[in-house]
C-alpha cells in the first residue's frame, strides 16, 4: 500500500461524498497543468490526486481501498511487534529448503495467520485493481410530430449530437503524463450521429421511443446507455381534440351559406372536400366521417363548426349589391 489517497486528497475516511468533491475539485484546480505549468512534477502530482479522486469517490472501490488500507496497516504493525520477540511463546519463523515451502508467520496466542506472499499481492492486486465496468449514461430528447404522422407513423431522420467519455484515455485527459491528443485533454468527445426514428401509427403524445445502447459509451466494458426520445404531437392550427375526434371552426362568406359551397378540409387521413349545404346557418357544425385520429384500428370523427363571417373590405359594387339584396328581401327574419 504504497498511496494514503486520504492524505493526497487532505481528507479522512469519515468525510462525505461532498467533503471529498469540494477538496478534489480545489486540488485540480491548483495543480491542474494548464494552470500550474505543464512540468512533470506538476503532471504527476495532478494524475496523483485525480486517481485518488476516482478511489475514494465510488462507494465499491473506496470499500475495497479501505479494507486493503486495513489489512495492510495491521499486517505491517503485526511483523513489526514479531521482530522483538524471542520467547518460545511468541512467533516463530520456519523454513523448509528441501520443499522450498513459502514463509508463514504464525501466533500461537492469535488466530491471525497469513502468507507474506499472499499479502503483498493482495495489496498490489489493490493498487492496480481493473476498474469496475460501469454502464454509459441515458440521453434524453425529445421528437415534434403532427398529427397526421401520428395518426399514419412516419420515419424520422435526427441528427444526435453525443458526448462520451474518451476512449484512448478513458477520461483522465492524460496518458503517460502527456495532455490526450485525442480529445485535447478534455477527457470527453462529441460527434454528431444520425438516426432513422421510425414512428408507428397511433402513437399517443408524450409516449417515449427506446433505441437500446445508444447513450453514452460505457466505460471499463461497461454496456453503453439508451438513447429516450419523447415524442410531441403538435396541434393542427386551428384544431381541439377530445379523445380520437378533432374539432375545426372554418369561416366561410354570407354567399356561401346561401348558395352552397365547397372547402378543401386537410385531415390526419389528407385532404377531403368539405361540402357546405346551401342555406347553412352560422355555427352549424358538420361531421366528417373517419376523419378523426387513429388507435387500435379505431378512427374518430371530424366536427367543422362553420361561421359566417362579412369581408370589412367591401368594395363599392359589392356594399351596392348588398343594398340592392336589401330591397329584393321579400321576407323578414325578424
Amino acid at each position: 500500500m504504497t498511496k494514503d489517497y486520504y492524505k493526497i486528497l487532505d481528507v479522512t475516511e469519515f468525510s462525505n461524498i461532498d467533503e471529498i468533491k469540494i477538496a478534489y475539485r480545489k486540488l485540480a484546480r491548483k495543480f491542474h497543468p494548464d494552470i500550474a505549468g505543464n512540468r512533470p512534477d506538476i503532471i504527476s502530482k495532478f494524475k496523483e490526486i485525480h486517481e485518488a479522486y476516482e478511489i475514494l469517490s465510488d462507494k465499491n472501490r473506496k470499500a475495497d481501498y479501505d479494507a486493503a488500507r486495513k489489512f495492510y496497516s495491521y499486517a505491517k504493525g503485526e511483523s513489526s511487534n514479531q521482530k522483538y520477540k524471542t520467547s518460545s511463546s511468541t512467533t516463530q519463523k520456519t523454513t523448509n529448503p528441501q520443499n522450498n515451502k513459502k514463509q508463514t508467520y504464525h501466533d500461537k496466542n492469535s488466530s491471525f495467520n497469513f502468507k507474506w506472499e499472499e499479502l503483498f499481492k493482495f495489496t498490489h492486486s489493490q493498487e492496480n485493481k481493473t476498474h469496475y465496468p460501469q454502464k454509459g449514461k441515458d440521453i434524453y430528447s425529445d421528437i415534434e410530430i403532427s398529427i397526421s404522422e401520428a395518426t399514419l407513423g412516419t420515419v424520422k431522420i435526427i441528427n444526435m449530437l453525443q458526448t462520451n467519455i474518451c476512449t484512448k484515455c478513458n477520461g483522465r485527459k492524460f496518458i503517460n503524463g502527456s495532455i490526450c491528443s485525442h480529445c485535447k485533454g478534455k477527457g470527453e468527445t462529441s460527434d454528431y450521429k444520425r438516426f432513422n426514428i421510425k414512428i408507428p401509427a397511433g402513437i399517443k403524445n408524450l409516449s417515449k421511443i427506446r433505441l437500446a445502447e445508444e447513450g453514452e459509451k460505457g466505460l471499463y466494458g461497461g454496456k453503453n446507455g439508451d438513447l429516450y426520445l419523447t415524442i410531441h404531437i403538435k396541434e393542427f392550427k386551428n384544431f381541439k381534440t377530445d379523445g380520437l375526434n378533432l374539432f375545426k371552426t372554418i369561416s366561410i362568406e354570407p354567399y356561401e351559406a346561401v348558395l352552397g359551397a365547397e372547402k378543401q378540409i386537410s385531415t390526419p387521413q389528407g385532404n377531403v372536400m368539405l361540402k357546405i349545404s346551401p342555406f347553412t346557418k352560422n355555427g352549424q357544425k358538420i361531421r366528417l366521417s373517419n376523419c378523426g385520429l387513429n388507435e387500435n384500428e379505431k378512427i374518430g370523427d371530424m366536427i367543422i363548426t362553420v361561421e359566417i363571417q362579412i369581408n370589412k373590405n367591401l368594395n363599392d359594387e359589392e356594399i351596392n349589391l348588398y343594398k340592392r339584396l336589401r330591397e329584393l328581401a321579400s321576407s323578414k327574419i325578424r
